[in-house]
């Protein structure tokens, strides 16, 4: 287990507290559903510090200029800017910009760049990135096949992606379940079913070198969180913090990981795509 898993696990216990001890009368399920769901995600792959990895083959160096489209807050940059990478953030949003440039100021980062745009096109010169991150944002445009142009028009010779976008599994599951909004813009615009994606990403010019499917916590998550009619932030409705807890005790079974990856196939929340540039 890598050493960001081992800490976010160590989180999760010290929440969770001595299961050896009865809860009070008044007991409230404190595991945090994001926590779990980021623990989740280490164990599908990603964040892997001890191998200099965002996501498993996906390796990041110092020499390395990774950019990243749909960045939001600027969260999947921390172990890139640990690493000492050069790290170039993207967004729609100038609150998240500016949330992600606070955030990674006083990092390791060999350098930060942060621009506000909608990457059409991205205000940088052909050829500028190593590596290439764009996750859960081209649902979100106007024009998925002219975004990825851009990607691949900034990204180097050899370069490497890491793209991602949610499965047509749980999204069409929750079409009768989902508030309006989840399907009007800025939020989701269409769904991407998997071969579809893979050839917006060929078509764009880049060789896929793997594909990966997970998720299955996220995708309940979601289908209970349309039924609690609550903020997507704390306080969590007592349904999310059990299915929490519930996923918690699951990942600690001794059967525990390999119910995760069946399930994460059966029911995947993000459909993954490395590729590289030739």
């Amino acid at each position: 287990m890598s050493k960001a898993a081992q800490d976010i696990l160590g989180h999760v216990e010290t929440l969770v507290g001595d299961a050896g001890k009865a809860p009070p009368a008044a007991f409230q399920p404190t595991i945090d559903p994001f926590l779990i769901g980021l623990y989740d995600s280490t164990l599908s792959g990603w964040y892997r510090a001890e191998q200099k990895e965002l996501f498993l083959g996906f390796p990041i160096s110092p020499e390395d200029v990774v950019l990243d489209v749909g960045c939001g807050d600027g969260g999947n940059m921390n172990l890139c800017a640990d690493i000492g990478a050069h790290v170039i953030l993207a967004d729609i949003d100038a609150n998240e910009i500016a949330i992600g440039k606070e955030r990674l100021s006083k990092s390791n980062a060999r350098k930060l760049e942060a621009y506000v745009t909608d990457s059409d096109p991205l205000p940088l010169r052909d050829g500028t990135a190593s590596r290439v991150v764009c996750m859960e944002t081209l649902e979100h445009v106007d024009d998925p096949a002219q975004i990825m142009a851009e990607l691949v028009r900034v990204g180097q010779k050899g370069a490497l992606y890491l793209l991602t976008v949610p499965d047509p599994v749980a999204e069409n599951l929750q079409k009768p379940l989902a508030a309006p909004y989840y399907w009007q813009k800025p939020n989701h615009l269409r769904i991407f079913e998997r071969e579809e994606f893979a050839k917006l990403v060929t078509d764009a010019g880049l060789v896929i070198e793997n594909r990966y499917y997970y998720g299955f916590y996220w995708s309940i998550w979601w289908l209970l969180f349309w039924q609690c009619d609550v903020p997507v932030d704390a306080p969590y409705h007592p349904v999310l913090d059990n299915w929490a807890q519930t996923w918690k005790a699951l990942l600690d079974s001794k059967n525990g990981l390999r119910t995760k990856r069946i399930l994460d196939r059966f029911l995947p929340k993000h459909q993954i795509i490395l590729a590289r540039k030739p």
